[in-house]
């Protein structure tokens, strides 16, 4: 498959903010969000064809027991399934984070990091008609959500823009037929810059008490700016 990059970090993201992962980062993606933080891997996908054994020399390579499999969109890549099932026979405690468009279909997962994207990650006039049709009939998909919250320990991660973005998740969320704990919905600034996203941290803090939500740093950006393999 290809790869992107792989690297040893901290996760920035979610419920496991801080905790060392080895992050392996595919190459390709089925979306083309406008304010993508990773277009090496999504709208000009870069790296190296890499089999499985291959990767996991690098990722065994480092100390850390989590794993995360990453993208663009690891759910699109050619042999996710088998490299997953390979972490997990080594022990691996593995985070996946998907747009949760492509179904699970049994992947060795033990942590499903959800981001279903808003009308927010429309793509903007440097893709065409076609890009931006086929973004908005896949960002949000009801069914398959449901497959990977029924079947995996999971978090509901959405970029925010503004307060509109969570009168659209309110009126998303009950679509899925699920009771979602709120404190499983994290509302994540959107930002690719310290500077830019504490110009956004407030409003989203204040909606997180105002719905119970909870808050989602990105650590890596403040720790480290927008640099790749962090």
């Amino acid at each position: 498959m290809r790869i992107a990059e792989i690297f040893h970090s901290v996760q920035g993201e979610g419920e496991l903010t801080g905790v060392p992962s080895v992050f392996v980062r595919t190459s390709g993606c089925n979306l083309r969000c406008r304010w993508c933080d990773t277009p090496y891997a999504s709208w000009g996908p870069e790296g190296v064809e890499l089999t499985v054994d291959e990767i996991l020399r690098q990722v065994e390579a480092f100390p850390a027991q989590h794993c995360v499999l990453t993208g663009g969109e690891p759910m699109v890549a050619k042999g996710i399934h088998n490299l997953a099932a390979a972490l997990r026979r080594r022990g691996k405690h593995i985070t996946l984070e998907t747009s949760a468009t492509v179904a699970p279909d049994g992947i060795a997962c033990d942590l499903a990091s959800l981001s279903p994207k808003l009308s927010n990650s429309a793509p903007d006039n440097r893709f065409g008609p076609d890009w931006r049709d086929r973004h908005e009939r896949l960002r949000w998909q009801p069914a398959i959500i449901r497959q990977w919250i029924d079947q995996y320990p999971f978090q509901l991660k959405f970029v925010v823009m503004s307060a509109a973005d969570v009168d659209e998740i309110q009126l998303l969320l009950p679509g899925l037929g699920r009771t979602i704990p709120p404190a499983k919905i994290l509302l994540m600034p959107e930002g690719t810059s310290a500077e830019g996203m504490r110009g956004r941290n407030g409003t989203v803090v204040e909606l997180c008490k105002q719905h119970g939500y909870r808050y989602c740093h990105r650590l890596q950006i403040e720790l480290f700016g927008h640099t790749r393999g962090t």
